[in-house]
């Protein structure tokens, strides 16, 4: 898989406030909190510099004490991807730039995958890319949690969706159930964005497919940028969104990086 050819940027928005798990970036995993795990990840994958973005100064001071880089965002921010553009605007990076967001509660993103997204970004020519996995099981396709994305021939997004495409015209009801179609695709919420895109992003208003699917990658496509999507290089372990997925992670996180 190649690298980027030019330095890029990783910020990894943690918010302290979940509805479903509190406190969620400073849960223990291992030997240090979860984003600071997410932002070791991050240093892995060889980026010009690492940032943790957070609304709260519990998560900065963790943060700073275990040597991390850390921008103090405003808490008022409804996305992540706003969080990054501040960080940008405080950095001064160019409108050029290259900017990786992993997200502070996905502590397991391969360091390669990292870099894959940015190099994606870098050839494409695109204003932002993206990754996905083959859906591999019934369920998963009708899940309305598992976002899929449908692309062109050329690995540009047409369209993501909380819904199961693409569906099959001629495929029975009973059918249905229990089959696939190929391909199918779940995208994985790993981005890499020119600066200029995130600048923006910021200044549009959200987007009528954005609201309704609650989905704010539509809004590019809603605005008319292209999305750049490829498969993973390697497998993507889901995020925590719960506590028992933290308790899962952490029970497995002993054996795996002892």
């Amino acid at each position: 898989m190649p690298n980027p050819s030019g330095p890029f940027h990783i910020v990894i928005p943690a918010r302290y406030g979940s509805s479903r798990l509190p406190g969620k970036p400073l849960a223990p995993l291992g030997d240090a909190p979860m984003v600071i795990q997410a932002w070791r990840r991050g240093c892995a994958a060889g980026a010009q510099s690492v940032v943790i973005a957070t609304d709260d100064a519990r998560i900065e001071a963790v943060a700073r004490d275990f040597g991390a880089e850390v921008v103090l965002t405003d808490p008022n921010h409804p996305s992540g991807t706003d969080r990054i553009e501040e960080v940008s605007r405080v950095r001064g990076w160019e409108d050029d730039a290259i900017v990786v967001n992993l997200q502070g509660d996905e502590p397991c993103v391969p360091a390669a995958v990292l870099r894959q997204v940015a190099a994606n970004l870098e050839r494409s020519g695109a204003a932002m890319a993206t990754l996905c996995e083959a859906i591999a099981r019934p369920e998963a396709f009708r899940d309305p949690n598992i976002v899929k994305v449908v692309m062109d021939e050329a690995g540009t997004a047409l369209y993501f969706s909380r819904a199961p495409i693409p569906w099959p015209r001629d495929l029975a009801a009973a059918e249905g159930e229990a089959t696939l179609p190929t391909p199918c695709w779940r995208h994985l919420g790993l981005y890499a964005y020119r600066v200029g895109l995130l600048r923006r992003f910021v200044a549009w208003a959200p987007a009528t497919l954005e609201r309704l699917e609650a989905l704010e990658q539509l809004r590019v496509l809603a605005y008319g940028e292209r999305i750049h999507v490829a498969e993973a290089c390697e497998a993507v372990p889901g995020g925590v969104d719960t506590p028992e997925d933290l308790a899962r992670l952490q029970e497995s996180w002993v054996g795996e990086n002892a």
